[in-house]
């Protein structure tokens, strides 16, 4: 295989991912005015139904315009030698492979995501704005910018930087290597994110002692289970948009709630939620995620070490001295199709894990509420209740709300 070839792999790969991503969301788009089953009847009122489906077409025209745009901009920057320009000028300051790198990711992380920034601005102040979800500020926004350039330059460029120094002194067995910290780091993250992490972004206090908390200290007695870390998130701060979320396990399981969905559920309702996530717990769904997720890691990193000592990879984006960061980008585009792959068929057993979690709420609370709470959460919302099958199958980690609730009511 030459070089010239594996260009023109990387070109074909980028160009389907772009096509069947339209075509997706041209076939999920034909189903925004489709009639309510009778199960999802009473979610939206007349108007709520009308603008729920203007929200989704603008979003629709909007991805179509970003999506454009990302592909020109991709393309464009790999027919016109961008990765070599921003390797030459990462050369320019030192002749460490380590630094190079870092370099290198910054200035085309960063820049890409500069370039963008005019996108999720208009989502963020436009559209979001438009239908009432909005409530970021602009110094909110761009300082959560810029925290999250910081945190990809301290993790991400400390991972980073321990994978290039493990192919450097072990060549092809860098990936056990890299495959033992990439693990300790996602268990650590696991286990600290709603610690370390998120109160970089968001404020998380203990739930109130009140009849919220007692419902809920009720609930964990029934069922036998220690739920002493509660945490309200404000995340009314940046959307009206309502969530929760379980972390960690062992002595570190914690559930946080999101201020909105306190806000606009019942307490009886957000109880049923509770419920579901303790039902992730219980079936050990965090673990498997972490098992699966560790072997598709170690698996991507084998692959990568079979092929990385190539050249081929380097001058295939037109850089002619052979770099372990060129071809992580070679490799990353052309593993795009497996990436896809496994992709499915973790959305397929998130689908899976998602009605089990559903099925232990209504076994130990019960599915009235879950369904009160569920119908509330899309229409706060204004999700799409008629999405194409396709779609689903390809992008949706949680079943449609009339799959749930089908579900619910066996």
């Amino acid at each position: 295989m030459t070089a010239q070839l594996l260009f023109y792999i990387i070109i074909g790969i980028l160009i389907f991912d772009y096509l069947v991503d339209q075509f997706l969301e041209y076939l999920n788009a034909k189903h925004y005015n489709d009639t309510l089953p009778n199960e999802l009847q009473d979610v939206y009122d007349t108007n709520e139904y009308k603008k729920s489906q203007a929200y989704k077409l603008t979003n629709y025209k909007f991805g179509k315009l970003s999506g454009l745009f990302s592909i020109i901009l991709t393309l464009g920057f790999i027919l016109f030698d961008g990765f070599k320009l921003v390797d030459d000028f990462a050369r320019t300051f030192t002749d460490n492979n380590i630094l190079i790198a870092l370099t290198f990711f910054g200035i085309i992380i960063i820049g890409s995501d500069i370039i963008t920034i005019p996108f999720s601005y208009y989502q963020t102040f436009v559209i979001e704005e438009k239908f009432g979800f909005n409530k970021s500020t602009k110094k909110l926004f761009f300082l959560d910018k810029l925290k999250g350039w910081l945190m990809s330059a301290v993790l991400g460029g400390g991972v980073l930087s321990l994978i290039i120094w493990f192919y450097e002194f072990s060549g092809a067995n860098f990936w056990l290597y890299a495959w033992g910290v990439v693990t300790v780091f996602s268990l650590f993250m696991n286990m600290f994110y709603a610690k370390l992490i998120v109160p970089l972004f968001n404020k998380q206090t203990p739930l109130k002692n009140g009849s919220l908390r007692d419902k809920i200290s009720a609930y964990a007695t029934t069922i036998g289970f220690e739920l002493d870390n509660i945490f309200v998130i404000d995340g009314s701060k940046r959307s009206t948009k309502a969530n929760a979320y379980f972390s960690g396990f062992g002595s570190q399981k914690r559930i946080t709630l999101y201020d909105t969905l306190i806000n606009d559920l019942e307490e009886d309702e957000i109880v049923a939620v509770l419920a579901h996530e303790v039902g992730h717990y219980k079936r050990k769904h965090i673990i498997y995620n972490l098992f699966l997720s560790t072997l598709v890691t170690g698996f991507t990193l084998w692959l990568l070490s079979v092929f990385i000592s190539s050249p081929l990879l380097s001058e295939a984006l037109g850089v002619q001295i052979h770099s372990f960061h060129i071809g992580m980008i070679a490799f990353g585009l052309l593993y795009s199709p497996i990436s896809e792959i496994t992709g499915l068929f973790m959305n397929s057993l998130s689908r899976k894990f998602e009605y089990q979690a559903d099925d232990y709420a209504k076994e130990t609370y019960n599915s009235d509420d879950l369904i009160c709470a569920l119908k509330k959460l899309s229409k706060n919302s204004l999700s799409n209740l008629t999405p194409h099958a396709t779609y689903v199958w390809f992008h949706y980690s949680h079943p449609s709300l009339r799959q749930r609730i089908l579900n619910l009511k066996k």
